[in-house]
């Protein structure tokens, strides 16, 4: 009996089929957002395609479903878009979610009544560090990370401290050879992480002096309870109010503290 063939729906190309192109518009949806996220001024439709290179026919559909979901706002005089509130209410649901974010709260908390300073929670994805949770210095509010910033790994501690959990090889195969500079200060070659990543698994937390932002320093320790870690947290602190002597303490202070959460999260059955 002969087989039989699929025959493309109108319009489709050859070979191609209704999944295909499902999954393909879904792909799209999602660079799209990401393309949102990343800049912070509203984008018209020649903007987005200028980004993406998405087909302009395309980019009317994705809009006008993302708008209508609640995932873009747009402004009627202009013609622009930029993420609407349905992105911060997924957003927020992941925090909500997470069973660390309430252990990690509390070590935040604590840090920073110990010392003043401004703490942060992160998570490594990839080559960046994603902030989770921040709790503010009571001495100053020019050092505070909202929550869901992303910076790149090499150029903070939070990401020193992550990318020390890997080996020479894995870090090998997940930086670039090239790393991009935030501030005159930043690392830039792989022979230079590696020998921060050094340092940060001989000293026992990870630290960084103005290569994330200019006039910040910043010390940070991993959270031991998964292999490799994935999450850390960290103090920032202004260059010219704090000695040498006063990172250290801190540094030691974040250790303890991290390796402490590390032990909560495990006996709670958090992995």
């Amino acid at each position: 009996m002969p087989q039989k063939v699929a025959i493309p729906a109108a319009g489709s190309p050859a070979g191609a089929t209704s999944d295909n192109a499902g999954v393909k518009s879904a792909r799209r949806a999602i660079d799209l957002i990401e393309t949102f996220a990343a800049n912070d001024v509203w984008l018209s439709l020649s903007d987005l395609h200028t980004r993406t290179g998405f087909p302009r026919s395309s980019l009317h559909g994705l809009l006008k479903t993302l708008l209508e979901a609640g995932w873009l706002e747009a402004d009627a005089n202009t013609a622009r878009y930029r993420l609407g509130v349905r992105a911060l209410i997924c957003g927020t649901a992941y925090l909500d979610r997470d069973p660390v974010v309430p252990f990690a709260t509390e070590a935040l908390e604590l840090v920073r009544e110990k010392t003043g300073l401004t703490a942060h929670f992160a998570r490594r994805n990839g080559t960046e560090v994603v902030y989770l949770e921040t709790r503010e210095s009571t001495r100053s509010t020019h050092l505070v990370s909202r929550v869901g910033r992303t910076l790149p790994a090499h150029a903070t501690a939070l990401g020193k401290a992550l990318l020390a959990e890997l080996t020479h090889d894995e870090i090998n195969e997940l930086m670039p050879h090239q790393l991009a500079a935030l501030t005159p200060n930043t690392i830039t070659s792989l022979d230079a992480l590696h020998a921060e990543c050094a340092a940060t698994r001989e000293r026992g937390y990870a630290s960084e002096l103005e290569e994330g932002s200019l006039g910040v320093r910043c010390v940070a320790a991993v959270i031991p309870y998964r292999i490799p870690g994935t999450d850390a947290m960290s103090c920032s602190m202004p260059v010219g109010q704090v000695t040498d002597e006063d990172v250290r303490r801190v540094g030691e202070l974040l250790a303890e503290t991290t390796a402490e959460l590390g032990q909560r999260l495990r006996r709670a059955g958090i992995r």
